[in-house]
């Protein structure tokens, strides 16, 4: 029996057919993971899990509730490429500059078999690792290494399609109806390989196909059972969904037996209730529309990025005040960079609105991501595979993001889902928002003026909710408010992180 973060209990043999145990003393997650082996030798696993709460257990609810793990968590993308030419040895070396930043996830990106020159979702081997990347070892290493530090390692895993050189394509193609691999693949009415978009060369697997869905939950085990893999972003998930949208419910309960803590992640909205009710316990932070970043637009030149924020934030173009946040159930997996984000946001905006937006990341409701690269400005394209970044901090940002990282771990409220939108006197220019805790005194108030120019932006007196004195939590200031008329002093391009306390608690 283990706990939530991985403690080993200690072993309990049985023989007969009913195990029972004693309650743990300690409030918590934990897991039971039961072995079975037969008269010949071979075994198999499964797991369970339960809660105790207040000194009472009892089951953990596997298809509603997340990972205990998931609270505050925050994600760090990791591109081998970047890092060095040893691959996975050369991330291993990087764990304790990531430690240190705050990430507790680290989400790989494809690291199993792919075409040449590929980024890694032309899929030829899913069981498999890029050769270029290392080994199993050097991948067990990197893992090990992680969770000696409490890193979390997610996979990018790309179930939706194969690559055109997949053995099992190639066997289709050169074969046809002969080959056993001809149904694994989906086919429109002229019997044709179907693809989405400009992706010719990522051939659709077809889920209607029962050994194909056996093949893909496989697959997903595989990492999970030989090399303790903690959860998966699933790549172009909506894809799946479409043609099979009984699937994710299935790989779920699967995998679930394996690791009753598995992170699943899926590339498709988290505006789309579907995704949670099948199980995801994230999506991504995209508008109804496959693929569009929700704040694509909100950062371009001439817009009224505070107006298109809020808007963003509500799921709506009419803003409304102390609006609380929509939500399906999942979480919204955040970002300014991640793969399919082309150019890095420090080379499209600049330093300084940089700062700005990583600011709101942090403190909003969700699961944040910061992306290769992001805490020291690195400007690259993520499907350039290279070369080698820098990791010297020129516009001083790792600071930044860590004291934002600290906040989200050490302030509860800003690791709930709750949120309610504050009107200001600058409507185009400042985003401003609390996030409420259970007591007065555990509230948040968060400004953000998204113009180069200093502003004063007042706000509505509810959101105070009191009166002992506000500092700002990044700078640790002490920043004096009128209770009647209150309003804060906001630089370009400036942010203003209110709670209470003492200037030894916000520094």
């Amino acid at each position: 029996m283990t706990t939530a973060d991985g403690a080993t209990l200690g072993d309990t043999p049985i023989t007969g057919d009913e195990l029972l145990l004693r309650t743990p003393g300690i409030d918590g997650e934990y897991r039971v993971m039961l072995r079975v082996t037969d008269a010949l030798g071979r075994s198999d696993e499964s797991a369970a899990a339960f809660v105790v709460e207040n000194g009472e257990a009892r089951a953990a609810e596997l298809a509603e509730e997340r990972p205990a793990w998931l609270d505050g968590a925050v994600v760090y993308g990791v591109v081998p490429f970047f890092f060095g030419p040893r691959g996975f040895d050369d991330v291993t070396a990087r764990l304790d500059a990531i430690k240190e930043l705050g990430a507790t996830v680290l989400w790989l990106s494809p690291i199993t078999g792919t075409e040449e020159g590929d980024f890694g979702y032309a899929v030829t081997d899913h069981f498999g690792l890029r050769d270029a990347f290392g080994t199993e070892q050097d991948l067990r290493e990197l893992i090990a290494a992680a969770e000696a530090r409490k890193l979390r390692v997610i996979m990018d895993f790309v179930p939706n399609h194969t690559s055109e050189q997949h053995p099992y394509y190639l066997s289709a193609e050169q074969r046809g109806p002969a080959s056993p691999y001809y149904d694994f693949y989906d086919r429109n009415a002229a019997g044709e390989v179907t693809t989405y978009f400009d992706w010719e060369n990522l051939k659709n697997l077809n889920y209607d196909n029962p050994e194909v869905q056996r093949y893909m939950i496989e697959a997903f085990g595989y990492w999970v059972r030989e090399f303790g893999i903690d959860g998966f972003r699933a790549d172009a998930a909506w894809g799946v969904r479409e043609r099979a949208p009984e699937f994710w419910p299935r790989l779920r309960d699967e995998l679930k037996r394996i690791d009753p803590d598995l992170l699943l992640l899926a590339e498709a909205s988290a505006r789309d209730p579907y995704y949670d009710l099948v199980g995801f316990d994230a999506g991504y932070d995209w508008t109804n529309r496959l693929g569009e970043w929700a704040w694509r637009d909100a950062f371009e030149a001439g817009a009224s990025t505070a107006a298109r924020l809020r808007a963003a934030l509500i799921g709506s173009r009419t803003v409304e005040a102390d609006a609380p946040m929509p939500r399906s159930g999942a979480l919204v997996f955040r970002f300014l960079n991640n793969n399919d984000t082309g150019e890095r946001f420090v080379t499209r905006y600049g330093v300084a609105r940089t700062r700005l937006a990583a600011t709101m990341l942090l403190t909003l409701p969700g699961l944040p991501l910061l992306y290769t690269g992001d805490e020291v400005g690195a400007e690259f394209e993520p499907y350039d595979e290279g070369p080698v970044l820098s990791w010297t901090d020129a516009h001083e940002l790792r600071k930044h993001y860590a004291r934002l990282v600290a906040l989200r771990r050490d302030h509860a409220v800003l690791r709930s889902e709750r949120l309610e939108i504050l009107e200001t006197s600058h409507p185009e220019s400042v985003l401003a928002y609390v996030r409420p805790g259970e007591q007065r005194a555990d509230d948040i108030i968060v400004l953000l003026n998204y113009h180069p120019k200093p502003v004063r932006a007042a706000f509505p007196a509810s959101a105070l909710r009191g009166t002992a004195p506000l500092l700002d939590l990044v700078s640790g200031d002490a920043i004096p408010i009128a209770s009647q008329i209150p309003a804060v002093d906001l630089p370009g391009w400036g942010a203003r992180v209110l709670g209470r306390g003492t200037k030894d608690t916000a520094r």
